[in-house]
């Protein structure tokens, strides 16, 4: 996710030029995704985004050939990748064009999902040395589609069109309070992990592959308990494993790691210990970590693409990318996240709440930032919500947090949209709060916003002066970055009996 390589043209190394063939290829597919579209009357775009969906799959498809041209070569991770994330899309705007039940927030998060997934797709090429000159129009043309689709659909769900009845779907989930009052000793998972063999299963990718093949008959509500020990794994929850709950034996005893990174060959994306795609993800008192270490740069310990997600009572672990809330709507409650360099970062609407933030010791000519966001379009709803946690010095940082800058955040993307709001801040965050990217860029088209916070960092007489940057006066400001609008959580936190505050 972060790299110099995207703001400048890239000369492609020998290897990379051996499958400039498969980008050409990719390009023609985004081209023909978009041709079609280009001369359609604003008004008339939202329905062919069944057209762009189908458009999407054959992208998917072709990508797969691709993947199995390019597998040796640093291109073929980016490639596997895109084709991930566009078989992701596709379902979201089927499902938007189907007639189903759904609100006008669930419209804009799912179609800012798919943005999101279309420029990881992009971002991920630029990491192995195909940035955006090398990408041309075809790219840039459904990026703007995409945000024009999110533009009008908002439009027409607030005033064009008939908005759709509001779905309840706490009622939906048969187990209600599950996360939290489910008991080793006294409650039944339907797939138990321990290592030393007194589960079903001794690896937790064992237990994925169960459910996987479950299929139908999978609960509605599939519990996984890992029993405490270290799992040195890369884990996937794919797409069509909805409502899985997984459940540890306590921070630091339920240890899931791996040291994937950017340097050694993986994208930011790909790089994650531990991704979730499949919507309605819970977890509870496991830890997430990478242990590649400051040096290796960009090395995910999580990453979150899952709608109406919970994690409760975790820890996530790593130093830069720690945290990759890539998109889709999520609620984070007493966890711990540790990191030094845009350790919180992504496009998804998520609420960081009553968690532990630790920042750690970077190396020798770094400084720490909290977050960066990704948000890329103005119409888009996603953006980091801080509330009522700690941002702190982890042991390691406690002697040395003088000998560096540390701050809030920094903006990714153009529209990146960060707010603190009751949040104690130690006084290792830099009295301007936030920093520049690169240069000027976003600072009149962030949004960064901090209201009530404490501790000697929360002073925000020498903050920046950006144009972006605002001190909320009232709870009137805050209330629309809170778990009740923010990511409409009144409407589905309380089934997992996770405590939450709705408003500020």
């Amino acid at each position: 996710m972060h790299f110099v390589t995207s703001q400048s043209t890239v000369t492609p190394s020998l290897s990379t030029m051996s499958t400039s063939s498969s980008v050409a290829t990719l390009l023609f597919l985004l081209a023909f995704a978009t041709t079609s579209f280009s001369s359609l009357p604003h008004l008339q775009l939202l329905d062919p985004l069944l057209l762009i969906s189908r458009n999407m799959v054959l992208q998917s498809m072709s990508l797969r050939r691709l993947v199995h041209t390019t597998e040796t070569s640093s291109i073929g991770v980016a490639l596997r990748d895109c084709t991930k994330l566009y078989d992701e899309s596709e379902p979201r705007l089927a499902r938007l064009i189907s007639g189903e039940n759904y609100t006008g927030d669930d419209a804009r998060t799912w179609l800012s999902g798919v943005l999101a997934n279309h420029r990881s797709c992009l971002d991920g090429l630029a990491e192995k040395g195909f940035g955006e000159a090398h990408l041309h129009f075809a790219a840039r043309n459904l990026t703007t589609l995409l945000g024009q689709a999110l533009a009008l659909y908002g439009k027409r769900i607030n005033g064009r069109g008939k908005r759709v009845p509001r779905g309840q779907r706490s009622a939906h989930d048969r187990n209600g309070g599950l996360l939290v009052s489910w008991n080793a000793g006294t409650s039944k998972a339907h797939l138990v992990v321990a290592k030393d063999g007194s589960g079903t299963h001794r690896s937790i990718n064992e237990a994925v592959f169960a459910l996987r093949r479950m299929g139908q008959s999978r609960p509605y509500r599939a519990i996984v308990y890992v029993k405490s020990g270290v799992y040195n794994e890369k884990v996937e929850i794919p797409r069509n494993l909805n409502n899985v709950m997984f459940v540890g034996d306590g921070i630091d005893r339920t240890i899931v790691t791996g040291s994937r990174n950017v340097p050694d060959g993986d994208t930011t994306l790909s790089s994650a210990t531990f991704g979730v795609s499949g919507d309605g993800f819970w977890a509870r008192d496991m830890t997430f970590e990478n242990t590649a270490g400051p040096q290796k740069h960009q090395a995910v310990a999580l990453r979150v693409s899952s709608d109406l997600s919970v994690f409760y009572r975790c820890s996530v672990k790593a130093y830069q990318d720690t945290l990759y809330v890539h998109s889709l709507r999520q609620f984070y409650r007493d966890c711990h996240i540790y990191g030094t360099v845009d350790f919180i970062f992504g496009d998804a609407p998520v609420v960081i709440q009553n968690c532990d933030i630790f920042v750690r010791t970077p190396m020798s000519h770094q400084a720490n930032m909290v977050t960066a966001q990704g948000r890329d379009n103005p119409h888009e709803n996603t953006g980091i919500s801080i509330h009522g946690s700690r941002i702190k010095p982890a042991a390691d940082f406690m002697a040395v947090k003088g000998s560096f800058r540390s701050y809030l955040g920094r903006p990714w993307k153009k529209y990146s949209r960060t707010i603190v709001v009751n949040t104690d801040l130690d006084g290792l965050i830099d009295p301007r709060g936030w920093t520049e990217w690169s240069g000027s860029f976003a600072l009149s088209t962030l949004f960064y916003a901090e209201y009530m916070n404490t501790g000697i960092g929360a002073s925000t007489a020498k903050r920046v002066n950006w144009p972006g940057f605002h001190v909320f006066s009232s709870h009137q400001e805050a209330s629309p970055f809170m778990v009740s609008n923010f990511i409409q959580g009144g409407m589905w936190i309380p089934a997992t009996g996770v405590p939450v505050w709705l408003g500020v």
